[in-house]
């Protein structure tokens, strides 16, 4: 009999698998490869294929400085430079040779196997390395027995489309009965492409509180009110919540690990899956309030087993992915490499149970097989590097970049966004109140808070007043200019709107509107100016509602 602390394998999830998965079989194509070993018995002739080589120059992993992994108030010197240099920086030449001349498929990487069909759980090189990367640095502490697996994809949007066609079924009105019609418990203000994917499926649209954490627990709107009181006229309960955990889109919110194992423990109760999208993992700021990130980060009821280390300094210091709760294998984790490399790479990668991963697997079977083998074979020379002379990595040596090296590439990352973030918050501070001078022969003049300066002769009196037109909280992650908040306290908005800059594509996700309400900031008052028009003084916030 086990002990109280000895892992336990993940829970059976079939039974939320939709009609379609229960059939799939392994594809009867795919088996074939095990013939191709067979001396003349062979896939297309790589011959053929009009490319000898690919090749490109490409940044050295150290291209950007890193800031702090600690907490730091006031920011320290090391987010203190923001802009990049205008001086060219230093590369490499990364290539993917013909042939490598390599018979380990777990080091071949090269263009007759690149541009070959292949197995749908991705480029062997490249996957071996994701799977070897997400459970021993990325997740080391996933709680189930074995720990996860993975399989490639064409980035998170491919992802959540191939996880919606495993959990849930269509549902068509007039056809099918409303006790069939399944749900999905988002974010109130959500990722557009996420519900636009969900409802044509005939998906109930179900939104969930949030406040400036992200998705909220408890409370009336909070996801165990929703639970609670689900009205089974609308269709069935909700068995899986979509859900952006750093940097959530578009409101800001940043999760933290005392409300991950609130959410987790409703999930256990009502039996829901959690597929988690976090593009902005790695892009969290510790500096934007280090005490919010503290407590985020604050784990109250560690686990009673030793916790592992990544390895590496950088990822031990994030806020940990619903995966490190996850205690049962209900957890449906997406990650990509659009934020990390280029959003164009359309290459990312689901990790997940074993079981629901082989059912994803016979999913990609029949449908993308597995993304580009030209993006795979380009990043896997760039981080793995060559195990031959006939190809070149991304370090200086030609070799790759390895895991510490693209590590060290990701803290720089995080560091260049960082200091952007800071740059932009004091440019908003700035810009965040205006002046009004009324003087006696009733000249008005508009100051900036921040310098309050102005040529004007002098007058037997003044009235000044300060007016604040918004007020904000710096993200904790994600992509700075979409992710910060602002308050309007005047004209012509009140009350709260995620902005400033156009928020990516997000709609409410109760159907009322095509999109959250939101903020532009106008460049003159970034500058410290406010507008002026024909017909008077132009309003310095401009939105959507």
């Amino acid at each position: 009999m086990g002990t109280q602390n000895e892992s336990q394998p993940p829970i059976d999830l079939s039974h939320h698998y939709s009609k379609i998965t229960k059939n799939r079989q392994a594809s009867y194509v795919k088996d074939f490869y095990k013939y191709f070993t067979i001396p003349h018995v062979r896939l297309p002739n790589n011959n053929y294929f009009p490319f000898d080589t690919l090749e490109g120059a490409a940044a050295l992993n150290n291209r950007f400085e890193p800031t702090p992994n600690k907490p730091v108030d006031p920011p320290s010197d090391l987010l203190a430079h923001t802009s990049l240099s205008d001086q060219p920086f230093p590369s490499s030449t990364v290539v993917v040779p013909k042939d490598s001349h390599e018979d380990n498929v777990l080091r071949q990487i090269d263009i007759k196997s690149a541009l070959q069909y292949g197995t749908s759980q991705g480029y062997p090189p490249l996957y071996a390395f994701l799977r070897q990367f997400s459970i021993e640095n990325v997740h080391p502490n996933v709680p189930y027995k074995d720990g996860p697996e993975i399989i490639l994809t064409c980035g998170n949007t491919d992802g959540f489309a191939k996880t919606l066609d495993a959990l849930t079924n269509e549902w068509v009105e007039g056809r099918d009965s409303i006790t069939e019609k399944e749900g999905l418990l988002v974010e109130e203000f959500a990722y557009m492409n996420a519900i636009q994917a969900a409802r044509p499926r005939g998906l109930n649209i179900v939104p969930v509180k949030l406040d400036d954490e992200g998705m909220t627990a408890s409370g009336k709107g909070g996801l165990a009110d929703v639970l609670a009181n689900w009205d089974y006229a609308k269709g069935q309960r909700p068995h899986l919540i979509y859900t952006v955990t750093i940097g959530q889109n578009p409101t800001s919110g940043t999760l933290s690990v005392t409300r991950r194992k609130e959410i987790y423990a409703l999930c256990v109760r009502y039996d829901i899956i959690i597929i988690e999208d976090d593009p902005y993992w790695y892009l969290q700021f510790p500096s934007a309030n280090p005490a919010s990130f503290s407590s985020a980060k604050h784990d109250p009821s560690p686990p009673a087993r030793p916790q592992k280390s990544s390895g590496y300094a950088f990822l031990d210091s994030l806020i940990p992915s619903y995966l490190s709760v996850d205690t049962q294998g209900r957890v449906v984790r997406l990650d990509t490499f659009s934020k990390t490399v280029a959003p164009g790479c359309r290459l990312g990668w689901i990790t997940t149970q074993p079981a629901l991963c082989e059912r994803l697997l016979r999913i990609t079977e029949t449908s993308t097989q597995q993304p580009s083998g030209f993006v795979q074979s380009m990043i896997a020379q760039l981080i793995i590097g060559p195990s031959t002379q006939d190809g070149k990595g991304g370090g200086k040596d030609s070799q790759g970049w390895h895991t510490d090296g693209w590590v060290r590439w990701l803290e720089g990352l995080r560091g260049n966004y960082e200091r952007r973030m800071q740059t932009m918050c004091q440019i908003l501070q700035e810009g965040s109140s205006v002046i009004t001078v009324k003087s006696s022969n009733k000249t008005d003049v508009s100051l900036h808070a921040s310098n309050g300066s102005n040529e004007e002769e002098e007058e037997e009196w003044s009235l000044v007043t300060t007016q604040r037109m918004f007020s904000f909280t710096a993200p904790l992650g994600g992509i700075l200019a979409r992710k910060t908040r602002a308050r309007a306290l005047g004209p012509p908005h009140d009350g709260e709107i995620p902005g400033p800059g156009r928020a990516r594509p997000a709609v409410c996700a109760d159907g009322r509107d095509q999109g959250p309400r939101e903020l532009d900031v106008f460049p003159d008052l970034l500058r410290g100016r406010r507008r002026r028009g024909g017909g008077g003084d132009e309003p310095p916030l401009r939105g959507r509602v």
